[in-house]
């Protein structure tokens, strides 16, 4: 048997009401905390919160509030000025993944110095120890909180780097699924079917390993059992806490086993189209386990019998299609876009296909599918999923 590595942060908090303990946390690793986060969670209330949290813990703060977006080099390059002039010693984010992405780089850059890209496929390593970080999630759906890596886009050549090294794991993650209650409904959706993607995508990884798919499967069938409920009911308390608990179950798994050709396909249209994340992964899913359908029979027929009722008797190859199925109309009863319908020009989204594939394969996440594509496969793919009919 192979030996497996397997890392979280240091220290999880996770229930309702657990931003409480904010202050008492950071107040064990530093005095100034830098405070990553965006406008909306200012308008909320919640980066108010934080400073008073925070004070009461004799920890001051200073502000970083325009990670409003999908994380950029301009975004670090600012928020690292904040921290640097502020001389902190501790970061604290809270938001979506943006801001937990941004933070994540800030904190690394800060004591490594350097670009942020430069960290970029391992090209520099960080030898010194980061800015400690406490991440405090919004939504239940990146997971950024619990993994080793961060996406920034390259604003020069649009291109979103995915940069994974252990100096990006948080410290500290504080999930309070209290603090997702705020959240639209079609955030909910974006970002709960970008946790399934993590979920799903982990356990049918080559880096899979039996401690993640523990993770994968506990996630898989949470997200599933409550997704259209708190999308369509996101006052229910009981199920947005499931919900929070199994992106930070998922996102465990993939920082551990990695995603595959979903998010390897999703960043590109991200950098180039700037759909958020979690849409363009959902834009992605169905059309991408139809083709991985056949290298990976065995585990999508394994995933059917635990989140599908009825599956005595039948083959794997209908509990494949059978769990193909549900994920499609589960997107199309979250009523997710497909990329016209997002409103990609048909032209445009041609003439970029073509740096598209190369780019998702740059990243190296679809080598840990277990059907690894051709640059032609994936350009086949992306037109497959431009007008992509979820309904069908």
């Amino acid at each position: 048997m192979s030996v497996s590595k397997f890392e979280m942060p240091n220290h999880v908090l996770y229930g309702a009401d657990s931003l409480n303990q904010l202050g008492e946390v950071t107040a064990k690793h530093g005095k100034k905390a830098l405070i990553v986060s965006d406008r909306m969670m200012e308008k909320f209330g919640y980066v108010e919160r934080c400073v008073n949290l925070l004070k009461e813990s004799g920890v001051e703060s200073a502000l970083y509030l325009d990670a409003n977006t999908e994380p950029t080099d301009i975004f670090v390059d600012d928020a690292l000025k904040v921290c640097k002039d502020f001389d902190a010693d501790v970061i604290v984010t809270i938001g979506g993944g943006s801001c937990i992405d941004t933070a994540k780089a800030v904190s690394v850059v800060a004591t490594n110095g350097g670009y942020i890209g430069d960290y970029m496929g391992g090209k520099t390593m960080a030898s010194v120890p980061p800015i400690p970080l406490i991440a405090v999630p919004t939504t239940a759906g990146t997971g950024s909180e619990a993994t080793d890596v961060t996406v920034i886009t390259n604003t020069k050549e649009d291109i979103k780097m995915m940069i994974k090294q252990h100096a990006f794991l948080p410290k500290v993650a504080i999930v309070d699924p209290m603090l997702t209650m705020s959240a639209p409904n079609h955030v909910t959706a974006a970002t709960g079917i970008d946790a399934l993607c993590h979920a799903m995508e982990s356990y049918i990884s080559k880096k899979a390993q039996p401690m993640t798919r523990i993770f994968s499967k506990s996630a898989i069938q949470s997200i599933v059992q409550n997704i259209k409920h708190v999308y369509n009911h996101g006052d229910d308390v009981v199920a947005r806490e499931k919900l929070s608990l199994a992106a930070l179950e998922a996102g465990v798994a993939f920082s551990n086993a990695s995603v595959t050709l979903v998010h390897g396909m999703s960043r590109p249209v991200g950098a180039m189209f700037h759909v958020p994340h979690g849409v363009s992964n959902a834009m992605l899913l169905p059309a991408v386990l139809e083709f991985t359908r056949e290298a990976a029979m065995d585990d999508l027929a394994d995933l059917s019998q635990l989140i599908l009722p009825n599956t005595a008797g039948k083959s794997k190859e209908e509990l494949t299609d059978e769990l193909i199925k549900t994920v499609k109309e589960l997107c199309s009863d979250l009523e997710i876009p497909n990329m016209k319908g997002w409103g990609i020009d048909p032209e445009e989204f041609l003439a970029a296909i073509d740096k598209m594939a190369t780019d998702a394969l740059a990243s190296g996440s679809p080598g840990n599918n277990p059907r690894v594509p051709t640059h032609e496969e994936i350009m086949d793919l992306y037109k497959i999923c431009y007008d992509y009919d979820f309904s069908k």
